[in-house]
């Protein structure tokens, strides 16, 4: 039973939602519990408000001084509709009523690491806190436009960089306790290792499948980040098929979204559809004009367990940098009853997977692989939101044997792509619609000669 999908409580059909990688509750109540609280907090002190911290000032007087700006931080707050599910609040109102108001929400929960929150309907975990506050503004028209802005990314990439910042922090651990909001409470140990067992339908203990020190305060983690990407045991999983150069290992550990024939160069990824434009999703590199026609596999991972990459082939890193993009954008959803007409979609980023792999940051790699059926080919780390944040840990003209680490997300972790080119016969490929992930560096295609 996994606490955070929702399982073994009746949730009713309009607060039900299935987020991708689970970085927000099933249960969309525990979500509006979770806002509320921090909602009410501001709210009770808003004759005394708490200075913003300076990064947020700075973001509030960029929105204040720029036309612009300030036009769709007005606007994105008013086309958000007064119906359900967007309000939580019995009067009609919206949890977050405008820019100020998110700031000043802001300013509390950045001195928060995300934790467990176990509230009257059941328990969840926001993972992705700055979400729950932007939540329904992304996807109307003023806030679509407002988070493809540079400027705004510009001044978001400082923000996020300032919440990385408290999550490298010792203050930040706090969150790593036994109690009833903490990581190694029953609940968030249970669900975390039900998640990490269920690909080899293992029964390990957390001490077992990571490194960490039980007897030490925070099991031996020194911050949020810190236990974010916690490293596993040597053995729990172990590279498939090493000395099988046709074997494609899984780069992370994850769930399959989706597997595309013959991607085009360019396409209109913005469109409902969201079909993958290789060109944009390799960061216009030179070498993506080989993948022309790719075989794409894509999957997204889970709040709840390993966040490091690892390489898919042996080979040469032929390419290895991060592509900064944009941090909160997701696209624009036609209405159902009218196409010429936008609304918003509940499933936000779980329907904007192939949109992201396009415009989010992202670590991108090429990878010269030894066996020459493959050849060259691609690995994507495709950041979401407040998650952005790609640490590569290889360089360039460095060999990897497949199973090495290539790299690691911060603070979380969105999807990950895979790209080969039209010549290479890759197939065996995991289903999509898989109910649990496929283990890192398990087996995930065979190519054939």
């Amino acid at each position: 039973m996994v606490h955070q999908h929702g399982d073994g409580v009746e949730i009713p059909a309009e607060s039900k939602r299935h987020h991708i990688g689970s970085w927000l509750p099933s249960d969309h109540r525990v979500q509006h519990d979770w806002l509320a609280k921090h909602v009410a907090h501001v709210d009770k002190h808003a004759a005394h408000p708490q200075p913003l911290i300076p990064v947020l000032q700075e973001f509030k007087e960029l929105i204040e001084t720029d036309s612009r700006i300030y036009m769709f931080f007005d606007k994105m707050w008013d086309e958000v509709p007064l119906r359900t599910p967007y309000y939580n609040d019995p009067t009609g109102q919206r949890q977050i009523r405008d820019y100020r108001h998110m700031l000043a929400v802001l300013n509390r929960i950045f001195t928060q690491a995300p934790q467990w929150n176990d509230t009257a309907f059941g328990v969840g975990m926001v993972g992705v806190p700055i979400v729950s506050i932007f939540d329904y503004v992304m996807a109307t028209p003023s806030g679509h436009a407002a988070f493809l802005d540079p400027d705004v990314n510009k001044m978001l990439k400082k923000v996020l960089n300032e919440w990385g910042r408290f999550l490298k922090s010792p203050e930040s651990a706090e969150v790593l306790t036994t109690e009833g909001t903490g990581w190694f409470s029953q609940h968030g140990q249970s669900d975390l290792m039900e998640v990490a067992n269920a690909p080899l339908k293992s029964s390990h203990s957390f001490e077992a499948m990571y490194i960490c020190d039980p007897s030490a305060k925070h099991h031996g983690y020194t911050s949020w980040d810190d236990f974010f990407t916690r490293q596993l045991r040597p053995g729990v999983r172990p590279t498939a098929s090493p000395d099988d150069p046709s074997v494609i290992a899984n780069a992370c550990e994850s769930t399959p979204y989706a597997v595309a024939r013959r991607a085009s160069l360019r396409a209109k990824f913005w469109i409902k559809a969201q079909p993958y434009s290789v060109l944009d999703v390799l960061a216009h590199d030179p070498l993506s004009a080989q993948f022309d026609k790719a075989t794409v596999y894509q999957a997204f991972l889970s709040a709840l367990s390993y966040h490091r990459w690892h390489a898919p082939v042996s080979g040469r890193i032929a390419r290895a940098y991060v592509r900064e993009g944009t941090y909160f954008s997701e696209p624009l959803f036609p209405s159902a009853s009218d196409p010429r007409l936008y609304e918003i979609d509940a499933a936000g980023f779980r329907a904007s997977q192939g949109y992201l792999a396009a415009l989010a940051t992202r670590a991108v790699f090429f990878i010269q692989a030894d066996n020459p059926d493959i050849g060259l080919m691609a690995f994507v780390a495709v950041g979401m939101d407040e998650v952005s944040t790609c640490e590569i840990t290889v360089r360039q003209g460095q060999h990897v044997d497949k199973g090495e680490q290539l790299g690691m997300f911060h603070f979380g972790g969105s999807s990950h792509c895979l790209l080969f080119r039209e010549s290479v016969r890759v197939d065996g490929f995991p289903s999509v619609g898989l109910e649990h992930n496929v283990p890192v560096r398990g087996q995930l295609a065979v190519v054939k000669s």
